[in-house]
């Protein structure tokens, strides 16, 4: 009896180990966009930052969250199969913000090995009477 649940536990033990080996890993192009200098007149700018899954299991962004309510992300919300690609498109919207520079910062949570990743963009924005 003893030998029996010894191999059940063994056998459990292996099969967890076996899963948390494949995990999926995710690696940006670039996590860094500078729209460079824009006019008040069309406040609204938007990027897309591009990843690929390194890593052997799926890779799932469970949430995408930015510093501000002026910026939104939008991100692939399907899993992403290993050696596949997928998206995180990023609006900033400064309308009614003071004409300046200003940095913004994207958090993704994911089930990637590096489960939280920083996303950022900047900018200058220039008055509207700016010529």
């Amino acid at each position: 009896m003893k030998k029996i649940f010894f191999l059940v536990v063994m056998f459990v033990l292996s099969v967890g180990y076996a899963s948390a080996q494949s995990q999926a890993e995710i690696k940006f192009d670039t996590t860094t966009h500078d729209f460079g200098t824009f006019s008040e007149n069309n406040p609204i700018v938007s990027c897309v930052f591009t990843f690929t899954n390194t890593g052997d299991a799926p890779l799932v962004i469970h949430q995408a969250v930015a510093s501000c309510g002026c910026t939104v992300p939008d991100y692939t919300k399907e899993p992403i199969q290993p050696g596949k690609k997928g998206s995180v498109k990023v609006t900033y919207n400064g309308t009614g913000k003071y004409p300046g520079h200003f940095k913004k910062s994207i958090t993704l949570r994911t089930n990637a090995k590096t489960e939280m990743m920083r996303l950022y963009i900047e900018g200058e924005m220039t008055p509207k009477d700016a010529k």
